[in-house]
C-alpha cells in the first residue's frame, strides 16, 4: 500500500536530471524562478538576525537654518 502513495515520486530525480541535461537553460530558469518567492520569505528575517538594519531614509527636503534670515542677502548667500 505504501508504494502506491509514493509512486508519483519514484522517478522524480531521474526526470529532473534528464531535463537538466537536455535543456539546462530552461531547467535552471525554473529552479531560480522557484527560489525567488522562497528567498522573499527567508532572507529578511535572516538579515535581521545577523544584525543588519536598513539605513535611515534620505531627507527629501533641504534643512533650513535655525536662525532668522538676513534681509540684506543677495543671490545664494544664505
Amino acid at each position: 500500500m505504501a508504494s502506491f502513495i509514493f509512486r508519483p515520486f519514484q522517478k522524480t530525480y531521474a526526470r529532473l536530471h534528464r531535463y537538466a541535461m537536455e535543456s539546462p537553460t530552461a531547467y535552471w530558469s525554473i529552479v531560480i524562478g522557484c527560489a525567488g518567492p522562497v528567498m522573499l520569505a527567508v532572507v529578511p528575517p535572516v538579515r535581521r538576525n545577523l544584525g543588519y538594519f536598513p539605513p535611515p531614509p534620505v531627507p527629501k527636503t533641504y534643512p533650513l537654518p535655525d536662525r532668522p534670515r538676513d534681509p540684506n542677502l543677495t543671490g545664494y548667500d544664505d
